[in-house]
């Protein structure tokens, strides 16, 4: 701990060394600057060290750290939720690993479980699996028996790099990568910009066709390398396992290794998420529904971009479903839901092109008014996505279009229903129906159903929950 904690924190710190001693120009200050963050960081990691003691019992999980202000943190163990063993590049260099032990309380940010630091790999493997394990009365707080080898519910193929460039990360990273590139070379001052305006400006000399075309080669060509690099950096040797003691692990990453495990009995579902364009690829991605666990972040990913082939066999196998739940045929909505959709979509246009005719220059609402049959394509296929289905166990709801989402809910899962209806939705015979449940999001919405259908569907989805509430003629 004492050398892993000050290496990563100096990898993370790198890009601001490159800025004090390369940048610096020799100046003694900065010299100066840079041996004193060092040390400060170097002697952070001894404080750390000394200071900071964990201990599982049978109740709980206690780690104790700090020298002038002392701290201790406990987390009960039927309170754990996932246990996420992280690798970096320095905890890799000696067979290290952080355990993080997640809770799932979202209304605390920051205060989410605990993080013990720097145990051995090996070790970390036992307490993922002493963590998960159910404690009983009558046994002591050791490990379980050796760990039996998972099975393989799906591990990385390399033919899922062609998902990469549908994710535009590449687009994101080059971006990112381009303003550091610029900053860096002004402070050195490099010539940089000087060159990249005249081939700007050579560029659009050129006739359109041949500048378009050289604008869109160069963006598809940094998309498609950047985002197949970040694919192959989060996901490098992905692999998913059911373990012994009933937990979904997924591991995954090339720098950074990342190993999560959910424990299966709180497992309530999983979502299928398809943006536009891995859509449009016949791919999509998978995330986990586990109680106390919230959907954003990434200890809930279940598959990474994919086949959406893929995405739904692995479904299965996690819900333990011979067939995919997310597969199952969609109750359509009413034509209401349609008509609000592409009034949503559409009407908005017109009056902005109004808008811009009466105070903006007369070039400005052609564009507007040509979007409107895009709009329309847009609102009918948001009605296209919309649907809903009820199996003997799971709740399926499917809604979006720019991402759609589909997820399949237990319905075991669901603790309440919300039935909600708007002014416009009232005058269209539509409700809104919310299942809430202590999983994932904590809501999953049926949208724009008909009255009596939502009603039905929630009644016959969790019997009795809803019906001291339904009045029948």
């Amino acid at each position: 701990m004492v050398v892993v904690r000050p290496l990563n924190e100096l990898v993370n710190l790198v890009p601001l060394f490159v800025g004090l001693l390369v940048l610096g120009r020799g100046e003694t200050w900065r010299l100066l600057t840079s041996a004193g963050v060092v040390v400060l960081i170097v002697l952070f990691g001894l404080l750390r060290w000394v200071t900071t003691r964990y201990r599982i019992t049978a109740e709980q999980v206690e780690l104790r750290t700090g020298l002038l202000v002392r701290k201790r943190l406990a987390v009960p163990r039927d309170r754990v939720r996932t246990v996420d063993l992280t690798a970096k590049l320095g905890h890799r260099l000696f067979g290290l690993s952080a355990i993080r032990v997640g809770t799932g309380q979202r209304d605390q940010p920051g205060e989410d479980g605990l993080t013990l630091d720097a145990v051995s790999s090996a070790e970390a493997d036992r307490l993922r699996v002493l963590l998960l394990t159910a404690v009983r009365a009558d046994a002591p707080a050791t490990a379980p028996e050796a760990e039996r080898p998972g099975t393989v519910l799906s591990e990385w193929d390399t033919r899922w790099l062609r998902y990469a460039p549908l994710t535009l990360s590449g687009v994101v990273a080059a971006g990112a990568l381009f303003g550091f590139v610029v900053n860096f070379a002004r402070e050195l001052d490099l010539e940089v910009l000087g060159p990249m305006t005249d081939a700007a400006h050579w560029v659009v000399e050129q006739p359109l066709w041949a500048t378009v075309g050289l604008f869109a080669g160069v963006v598809l060509v940094v998309a498609t390398l950047g985002s197949a690099l970040v694919y192959v950096v989060q996901f490098w040797g992905y692999r998913l396992t059911r373990e012994p003691d009933d937990t979904v692990r997924v591991r995954r990453g090339l720098l950074t290794t990342r190993s999560v495990s959910v424990d299966g009995q709180r497992l309530r579902g999983v979502e299928l998420v398809e943006p536009l364009l891995l859509r449009a690829g016949r791919g999509a991605h998978a995330k986990t529904v586990t109680t106390g666990l919230g959907r954003k972040g990434e200890s809930n990913l279940l598959l990474p971009p994919a086949p959406a082939d893929e995405a739904h066999r692995v479904s299965a196998a996690v819900l333990r479903q011979g067939a995919p739940p997310t597969r199952t045929p969609l109750r359509r909505h009413p034509a209401a839901a349609l008509r609000r959709r592409l009034v949503r979509a559409v009407v908005p246009l017109p009056v902005l092109a109004a808008g811009l005719a009466w105070w903006a220059p007369g070039w400005t609402w052609p564009p507007v008014l040509a979007l409107v049959p895009f709009a329309a394509l847009l609102g009918w296929d948001r009605y296209r996505n919309l649907g809903h289905a009820l199996t003997d166990r799971y709740l399926v709801a499917r809604s979006g279009s720019l991402v759609r989402e589909t997820v399949a809910l237990q319905r075991t899962g669901v603790i309440g229903w919300r039935v909600s209806r708007s002014f416009f939705q009232r005058r269209a015979g539509l409700v809104t129906v919310t299942a809430t449940t202590a999983a994932g999001d904590g809501a999953y919405s049926v949208v724009d159903v008909a009255e009596a259908d939502g009603l039905a569907l929630a009644d016959a989805a969790v019997p009795d929950l809803l019906r001291p509430f339904l009045e029948r003629g």
